[in-house]
């Protein structure tokens, strides 16, 4: 089958994803003592959990296009992968929730973190195993011929991610608040023209 239906229905979930991310950001009650102001500050950490997850889902939705641009079919096999993907995206939403509720809670902080991390660590790896599928056992599908060098190459830029989500999911265990700021460099760093390369992943 052709990439039009397979890219339409991805950015489909993509953007019904990345929507969902505001909904985890409550609204103050005026029913609560401190004035407005106050409240809001006092939700920075779903501000936070909010923009980290809102720039990397953002920045997949990027490097998912220039991906699947290079192919000039689909098969099956990559149908399946890039379902696993969209649902490992599909669950950032949910994690992001939990990170903003549990940051500052007196307990559960660092399961909340290691789930949040963790998250991006499996759509990190989901995004890594279709592209590597592509690049070196669907090659004959791709729209342009790309020399093994050069496929070894943007796959390895795919895989940079990996390790340190690795790290901020064990760090978790250490402190919540490191797992939030390695995520949040990665999403700044990913966002950066110099990291910004179509092959670039986030």
């Amino acid at each position: 089958m052709g990439t039009n239906r397979l890219e339409s229905f991805s950015d489909g979930v993509i953007a019904v994803a990345i929507t969902l991310l505001v909904l985890g950001i409550g609204i103050p009650s005026p029913l609560k003592h401190g004035n407005l102001g106050h409240q809001l500050g006092h939700q920075w950490p779903e501000y936070a959990a909010y923009v980290v997850s809102f720039v990397t889902i953002g920045i997949i939705w990027i490097n998912h296009h220039a991906m699947i641009s290079r192919l000039k079919r689909a098969d099956h096999s990559i149908l399946i992968l890039n379902l696993l993907l969209l649902m490992t995206i599909g669950l950032l939403p949910f994690a992001t929730g939990v990170m903003a509720a549990y940051l500052r809670a007196p307990s559960g902080q660092s399961l909340a973190a290691a789930v949040y991390s963790g998250s991006f660590l499996l759509m990190s790896v989901a995004f890594a195993s279709l592209n590597r599928h592509l690049l070196l056992r669907r090659s004959h599908m791709l729209s342009e011929e790309l020399g093994l060098q050069e496929r070894r190459r943007i796959l390895a830029r795919s895989v940079t991610g990996v390790f340190p989500y690795l790290v901020a999911t064990i760090l978790a265990v250490v402190s919540a608040y490191a797992t939030l700021a390695i995520c949040a460099a990665l999403a700044i760093f990913y966002a950066l023209p110099i990291a910004s390369g179509s092959d670039r992943r986030g």
